[in-house]
């Protein structure tokens, strides 16, 4: 069985995610209102959102996680992160975040095996899903066999949210449009259909809300 999967992000009148002045504590006030079991968020993402390099590791991240007990009594969502090239090594970072019971790392059966090893040392959960990449439909079905999700917020960049959108497994997507244009191809659009694999047309969507919140922002 697959989990309820929203997509949420702050967009711009056109359709950017960056470049423009996001009101962040909007943004997650309203997040924070949503009774969800996991957020997904893609390494890219994580990578900007704390300024880190792809492998970087820090003092801190080292040994802080080793021997880490679990609380199974933690009722926050988890954070669930694909990354199968095991580009990501600052998780102590992540677990600093308040909102977080605990973290799932998506790999493949290509992720090297010193990347396995350092999550495992780490008492980090990971899912092997996929050849060379992460298959999200499988991903997404293991996590609710194995943990219970039910529902997932996606809190990431515009190639992740392309590909749930392209392999059907969205079932709502929010956004709050600020008024504001950023008119720049080069920033992030909220969707990035890859062009191996195009969208076959447009996806015909069901307008289930929609409310004017301050400064003119409207959330869809």
């Amino acid at each position: 069985m697959l989990p309820y999967v929203i997509l949420y992000n702050a967009v711009s009148l056109d359709g950017r995610i960056t470049g423009f002045n996001a009101d962040v504590e909007l943004y997650y006030e309203l997040a924070s209102k949503w009774n969800i079991d996991a957020v997904l968020m893609g390494s890219n993402t994580v990578l900007i959102g704390f300024n880190a390099k792809p492998g970087e590791t820090r003092d801190a991240d080292l040994d802080a996680l080793k021997n880490r007990e679990k609380d199974l009594e933690d009722t926050r969502p988890f954070l669930v992160v694909p990354d199968s090239k095991g580009r990501i090594r600052i998780w102590n970072e992540l677990f600093k975040m308040p909102y977080l019971r605990d973290i799932i790392v998506l790999c493949s059966r290509s992720t090297p095996q010193e990347y396995l090893n350092f999550l495992e040392e780490r008492n980090i959960d990971y899912i092997i899903t996929g050849e060379d990449q992460v298959d999200l439909r499988e991903a997404l079905e293991k996590l609710n066999q194995e943990y219970r999700v039910e529902s997932i917020r996606v809190d990431s960049g515009g190639i992740l949210n392309g590909i749930l959108i392209h392999e059907s497994l969205t079932d709502e997507i929010h956004v709050l449009i600020h008024p504001e244009l950023v008119d720049d191809t080069g920033s992030g659009s909220i969707f990035e259909s890859l062009d191996i694999n195009p969208l076959d047309g447009p996806i015909k969507l069901k307008l289930i809300h929609i409310e004017r919140l301050d400064d003119d922002i409207f959330w869809i």
